[in-house]
């Protein structure tokens, strides 16, 4: 686990509240998240909801306490043959923000790589197990374990730090929205504030 008690920089993000990014053969292709959804795509947003309580609950609790607890995740992709044990590898972030006049200024944050273990419910969906990177010199062995021959396409993803930047942005304007939040702007520790972008 990556902690970012106090941002330097922060520009390794993704997004996936309402939006993922997923890898396709031939490369990088965005999930028709903004496209006529098929029964696939509406079946693939649920898991969402269920991955976002994972991220807020289980891993955001060990950060350092902030208003807002967005989590962030760019999809590399999704096994979906067991409905027991539904596979997903992704790129997960949760980041947490104070609200500063019209700013969301970050507190804290860090980086998750790895497979979400999940499982379908009467009620929806449910993670039951999460496959986590390691930290250190353990990196690079077990994201290749975890992510095995998908292992490139998850640093395809992983090292797109403008897409990423961009879609926490995007985010970020859709999280305050939602929450009926008077900002404007989002802001990194030690770094100038950011305009968020419109939300239709």
């Amino acid at each position: 686990m990556t902690k970012l008690g106090k941002l330097t920089r922060v520009a390794l993000f993704s997004f996936a509240a309402l939006m993922i990014m997923t890898l396709a053969a031939c490369g990088n292709k965005p999930s028709a998240a903004t496209e006529t959804k098929t029964d696939e795509t509406i079946k693939e947003t649920n898991y969402f909801p269920a991955i976002d309580r994972y991220l807020v609950n289980e891993i955001g609790k060990f950060y350092a306490d902030g208003e807002h607890c967005v989590p962030i995740h760019s999809i590399v992709t999704v096994d979906e043959r067991n409905g027991e044990d539904i596979l997903v590898w992704g790129d997960f972030w949760v980041f947490k923000y104070n609200q500063v006049g019209d700013t969301l200024k970050c507190v804290s944050g860090g980086s998750h790589p790895g497979r979400m273990h999940i499982r379908q419910t009467e009620n929806g969906f449910d993670v039951t197990g999460f496959d986590q990177v390691e930290d250190g010199s353990n990196n690079l062995p077990s994201a290749k374990k975890i992510f095995g021959d998908k292992y490139d396409a998850f640093q395809t993803i992983n090292s797109d730090d403008e897409a990423r930047e961009r879609l926490r942005a995007e985010g970020l304007a859709v999280y305050a929205k939602k929450h009926n939040l008077s900002v404007t702007m989002y802001q990194d520790y030690g770094w100038p504030a950011k305009m968020l972008p419109p939300v239709d």
